[in-house]
């Protein structure tokens, strides 16, 4: 059982449904599902999904079904039922039983689908899909009936077994429900039941051409699952009308619920696999797991952890309305848990070299320094300081009549993180002006220590020692796109932000190999994770997950 160190999962309105129904009697314990469709990767609105269904069955200690709703085959992959079921454990859930598959039940549905046909219900239309389109109407006008729906109950079942059997091509037949044409609700426009696709399934193989549509074989596995409470996102409000339906009009016991609420929708962010997909195979961005990406593969892949996932879906309550969240709300879930949890270390970004001359050449001496300044059960570590060491380009300046700024100016002093207090005397430039040397003086009774005259050191600046380290390459992750609602624009792709990516080059401290499974605070830089698929062997490569405060916009690096 999942016990995170955050805040409780508060009420809902769907746990007071569920409380209600417990009361009544209706139910003597719950059963809900997660029934994602096989056809990419998932995303930050399906953790959401996972933690509310998932959480329901562990807090009501009922069950919860993983089940894949594999009923098109056209765009479904074992690459993504491998990826599903690794995000849902990788969250800290656990399904019930077995893994189940719509596809499991095929042959049962099949028969309801007989029993429609049988009891007039349902027909074989040989409408076009364009006309089928054309015929439904609009949402101010009403459709009209298709010149197959009048077929008798012989005719319909002959025409599905032909279906079955593979006599007509794929778009030239295919299943609907009779209901009423002239209905407000789209969905009720005798909707398709079935479909032709001539497709090799990963689990029936070749046995099947023809394949339920989503919403007939949902509410059927619902009820054969058992499933007291089959919780979806508003989008699916009117298809409740054609859930109940179904199990209305087809002969089974059991008739589950259907209850909506509002899907996670996350400022600069797209929540379409649909999309996420076009962007994968149009190379914007490097696969589903790219850091840029709000798939749960992406996010763990950039530094996130799995409490900070379910924290942040328990902080966004599930309601009815509508609205966007703050992309901050999410990195104040990651940064919170990082800034306890996270060892310190120091990494130079944008390094400068210097070079202090008072000490001897090839000086050098461990350091000892805490791992979190804060948690001192997380030990310390030995650090290299060296004669030479790297500093960041932004701390140093030739000179500055700016009181707030506290780093290296030239003649002036500054202390290195947890060592000694520096002067910087002189520079070298390179032929095209730019500072290549900064050449200092050190204070020898000042590590980590005040100057023995009293004299107030103000700043601080963190370093790398340019003889003991490790090379590293640097991402600097931004928001993917510009625009607060992508989706807004016909074309999303024209609001896809340049600087989403910004790649440095620097040098990080050689204790992190001891660590180097874990996210770290780069002291001063952010929280960093080492990526997960780099192959090279002469540099680390480290995502940054998430700055050190809340910003939308580069300051430093663009």
């Amino acid at each position: 059982m999942i016990k995170d160190n955050h805040s409780c999962p508060p009420t809902n309105f769907i746990r007071k449904i569920i409380d209600a129904d417990l009361a009544a009697g209706k139910h003597k314990s719950v059963c809900t599902r997660f029934p994602p469709e096989p056809n990419g990767y998932l995303h930050i609105g399906h953790a959401k999904s996972i933690c509310l269904n998932f959480g329901i069955a562990q807090d009501y200690r009922g069950k919860c079904n993983l089940r894949f709703d594999d009923t098109n085959p056209v765009k479904e992959h074992l690459e993504y039922i491998k990826s599903i079921k690794y995000d849902v454990q990788w969250l800290g859930f656990k399904w019930s039983g077995k893994i189940c598959y719509s596809s499991d039940y095929f042959d049962k549905i099949y028969e309801y689908a007989l029993e429609l046909i049988s009891k007039g219900l349902a027909y074989v239309d040989q409408l076009s899909p364009e006309e089928i389109h054309n015929y439904r109407g609009t949402l101010t006008q009403p459709g009209k009936n298709s010149p197959y729906r009048n077929q008798t109950i012989e005719e319909n079942l002959s025409l599905f077994l032909k279906m079955r059997n593979g006599e007509f091509p794929e778009g030239k037949a295919c299943l609907r429900a009779i209901i009423d044409m002239t209905s407000p609700f789209m969905v009720m426009r005798d909707p398709v039941l079935y479909r032709i696709k001539f497709v090799n399934h990963h689990k029936t193989g070749d046995k099947w051409c023809i394949y339920p549509m989503y919403d007939f074989t949902h509410c059927i596995s619902d009820a054969l699952e058992g499933i007291t409470h089959s919780l979806c996102t508003l989008e699916f409000q009117d298809n409740r009308r054609l859930y109940d339906w179904i199990l209305d009009h087809i002969t089974i016991d059991v008739h589950p619920r259907q209850y909506e609420f509002s899907r996670l929708n996350i400022e600069y962010t797209l929540m379409s696999k649909r999309k996420l997909n076009l962007l994968v195979m149009k190379k914007i961005v490097d696969g589903w797991d790219d850091p840029r990406m709000p798939t749960i593969s992406g996010l763990r892949r950039r530094g996130y952890t799995a409490a900070s996932i379910r924290e942040f879906c328990n902080r966004i309550h599930i309601t009815k309305k509508d609205n966007h969240v703050e992309i901050a709300a999410l990195e104040s879930c990651i940064r919170e848990e990082l800034n306890n949890n996270a060892p310190r270390a120091m990494a130079i970004i944008n390094p400068i070299l210097i070079v202090i001359e008072s000490f001897p050449i090839g000086y050098e001496q461990n350091i000892v320094m805490p791992n979190h300044p804060n948690r001192p059960e997380m030990g310390i570590r030995q650090v290299t300081f060296s004669r030479e060491i790297y500093i960041d380009q932004e701390d140093f300046r030739e000179e500055s009549s700016n009181n707030q700024y506290k780093r290296l100016v030239l003649g002036k002093e500054v202390r290195l993180r947890y060592s000694y207090v520096i002067k910087a005397k002189r520079i070298e430039k390179n032929s095209q002006g730019k500072i290549k040397t900064i050449f200092c003086c050190h204070d020898p009774y000042t590590l980590n220590k005040n100057p023995l005259n009293g004299r107030k050191i103000k700043g601080v600046i963190h370093w790398v020692s340019a003889t003991n380290n490790i090379k590293a390459e640097f991402r600097l992750y931004n928001r993917l796109f510009n625009h607060v609602y992508p989706t807004i624009e016909k074309n999303f792709l024209s609001t896809l932000n340049p600087d989403s990516l910004i790649i440095r080059y620097g040098f990080v401290e050689s204790s992190v190999l001891a660590n180097i499974s874990k996210p770290f605070q780069f002291e001063r830089e952010g929280y960093f994770y080492a990526d997960s698929r780099s192959v090279s062997t002469s540099y680390l490569v480290f995502n940054r997950t998430v700055k050190l405060r809340d910003s939308l916009e580069f300051k430093k690096y663009t």
